[in-house]
């Protein structure tokens, strides 16, 4: 039988089910990835699950989002965190040592490995041709716990990319006219496989650029084939003999097709506020911006601050505008200072902040009211940015260069100048001197964990009754995201481990009454929620549903669901029903009153009925899950269901 690259990492990671696309199979996962914004639960879970040491072969904490201290909560954390690594076995990447997923990449990627990580974009590791999935914390809890993590299997989706980049388009420019063709949602229920001859122009981190994004996609994750690109990088940082060949057999299908001819890509962006609102940047070129931003876990690589140091390199920035360089990590500032990349943008008017996440999750670097912002980030998102109703652009160095340059939106082709000559430097910086590694078993059982007053230990979820009675508390549209249903942001990520305190900002930006409201019905049976289409769009974080399942909120009924949300609402015990009938949104308002009776036994059925009670109507929904899935909804979460089903 011949596979694809995707295929056989599943087939060779495959504990239960079959590979049958939409049934539910369980993955072998080999490392795991946590960062602060969502570590700390998982911690706190490992805690509740009574964990010795971690069953991966490879566990790492990276601090990168939470990095501004402007009081004790963040540093707490930190210090939480790292004890937490100290005691479950865990690698420990310090404060400013850089985003994770460059990092990891940098460090312990490996071809044919499964990775399970708590953040949407976990994907980028495929980028070394390895299975890396944005999950859950609590699902990644489980998998460090050594339980399989369970997915629907998904299709293959095959790109086949030839040709090469024409001059000023760069990787980012492929991810985006992969989102200009199919739009935020056009991945959901496939992994994108990306193959053919363009590849051999497409260096590791080029890869990385694709494969992180496509999480805006919707996709399971996104794979690359590991080969000679990969071996060279693997090479470079000292871990040549973590590399195989894994590419894709001869005769190998998938279950849907494109092509993307490479040398007839044009500069792209992504215009306020979705990463799918994508137009040529000749378009909308000419209009004023305040801020040009670049790095992210999007563009992490050397060569992304490299070409845009050597664009500006002996010029200055247009006034008015902030210049932002948000460094990936540690070792990349080191070689773009060693190489005098650094002080070609220093020189230029950048603004030099620490390695992290920073500006990406709404930390620091917040634009100007009312002013247009460009950055090579993954989300735009509004409000993501930390300023309320932002604008936000989405597009490559070379772009967010070249505007900087002239204080409007640039076709950076339009430059009166050639495009430069850029390539990775031949030997990398190797510094790991900010990433602990694990304790040895008996010393990290004597370890305790440190805990601030801000760390506050889970609330306990209540199991299935037999009927619910809900008001409709609230109903939204099409695309909500998890940033709008638990913000982002300095205001609220360091509540990240307090759940009755961050519980409070959930939908902050959509009804600033919500959680008033849920707290006053949780103790008369609790609330749903309306949705359109694509509901819980973006970050993995589990604060958007453990949030309102805190304050009551039992189902949501949506047109349809984002994959990581829709198993984060079945983790912590609330019902994602889909409606029979999408016109049915049409019929709910907000204050109607819904009663579901018999719920076990609806839950075993595909359609269930729901009753509108103030309405005298009856609507029909779906509610698509595996058996162990019910279990879980039954008990009142993943958390119950592991007291009862211990790992074998």
């Amino acid at each position: 039988m011949t596979m694809n690259v995707t295929q056989k990492i599943i087939s060779s990671h495959l504990i239960e089910g079959t590979m049958d696309a939409g049934t539910e199979i369980a993955l072998k996962i080999d490392q795991t990835l946590c960062q602060d914004a969502t570590g700390t639960l998982v911690m706190l879970e490992l805690e509740a699950m009574h964990l010795d040491r971690t069953k991966a072969e490879v566990s790492v904490q990276y601090v990168d989002h939470n990095l501004i201290q402007e009081d004790y909560k963040n540093a707490d954390d930190h210090l939480f965190l790292e004890s937490a690594a100290k005691r479950f076995g865990f690698y420990f990447s310090r404060p400013g040592n850089g985003i994770s997923h460059p990092v990891h990449m940098q460090n312990f990627g490996k071809p044919g490995k499964t990775l399970s990580g708590s953040d949407s974009h976990t994907c980028a590791a495929g980028s070394l041709g390895m299975l890396a999935i944005g999950s859950g914390g609590l699902e990644v809890a489980m998998a460090i716990a050594g339980y399989p993590l369970y997915i629907k299997m998904p299709k293959v989706f095959g790109v086949n990319l030839t040709g090469e980049l024409p001059p000023w388009v760069s990787a980012k420019d492929i991810i985006l006219e992969m989102l200009r063709r199919y739009g935020v949602n056009g991945g959901v229920g496939y992994i994108i496989e990306y193959y053919g001859p363009g590849l051999r122009y497409l260096d590791a981190m080029d890869r990385h650029v694709i494969a992180n994004m496509g999480a805006e996609l919707g996709a399971t994750t996104t794979v690359f084939p590991s080969d000679k690109i990969t071996y060279k990088f693997l090479s470079a940082h000292e871990r040549a003999d973590d590399w195989i060949e894994l590419v894709a057999d001869k005769k190998a299908t998938y279950d849907r097709d494109d092509e993307i001819d490479l040398s007839k890509l044009i500069p792209l962006i992504a215009k306020p506020t979705s990463p799918g609102n994508v137009v040529p940047v000749s378009e909308i070129a000419g209009q004023d911006i305040y801020q040009s931003y670049i790095g992210s876990s999007a563009n992490p690589g050397y060569r992304d601050f490299a070409i845009a140091a050597e664009i500006l390199k002996g010029k200055t920035i247009k006034d008015g505008v902030s210049f932002d360089i948000n460094p990936s990590s540690r070792t990349i500032l080191e070689e773009l200072t060693r190489d005098g990349h650094l002080a070609s943008l220093i020189h230029a008017g950048a603004r030099i902040h620490q390695a992290g996440c920073n500006g990406c999750i709404g930390m620091g670097q917040a634009p100007a009211s009312g002013r247009i912002s460009l950055r090579t980030v993954p989300r735009n998102f509004s409000g993501r940015s930390g300023t309320p109703e932002d604008s936000v652009f989405l597009c490559s160095p070379e772009t967010a260069a070249a505007s900087a340059l002239t204080g409007k939106i640039t076709d950076p082709r339009t430059l009166p100048m050639d495009y430069p000559k850029v390539s990775n430097p031949k030997k990398p910086i190797i510094n790991r001197a900010c990433l602990e590694k694990p304790l040895p078993i008996e010393e990290a059982k004597k370890i305790m964990l440190v805990k601030g007053p801000n760390i506050i230990s889970l609330p306990n979820l209540d199991p299935l009754p037999e009927k619910y009675i809900l008001n409709v508390l609230l109903k939204v549209g099409d695309n909500i995201s998890t940033d709008e249903i638990s913000p982002a942001g300095n205001k609220v990520l360091p509540y990240r481990s307090n759940i009755p305190r961050i519980s409070e900002f959930t939908f902050a930006h959509v009804d600033p009454d919500y959680a008033k409201h849920a707290l006053l019905q949780r103790n008369e049976g609790g609330h749903a929620i309306i949705a359109g289409e694509n509901y819980g769009q973006g970050s993995s974080r589990e604060h958007a549903a453990l949030s309102p399942r805190y304050l009551g909120l039992k189902v949501v009924i949506a047109k349809s669901f984002a994959r990581i949300h829709w198993q984060n609402l079945i983790n912590f015990g609330i019902i994602p029903a889909v409606f029979s009938d999408s016109s049915d949104y049409d019929l709910i308002e907000k204050d109607d009153t819904i009663q579901i009776n018999n719920l076990h036994g609806a839950l075993s059925k595909n359609e269930i009925e729901m009753h509108l009670i103030n309405k005298n109507k009856k609507i029909f929904v779906k509610i698509d899950l595996s058996e162990r899935q019910r279990e879980v909804i039954v008990l009142g979460g993943l958390i119950n269901w592991v007291k009862k089903n211990p790992v074998k």
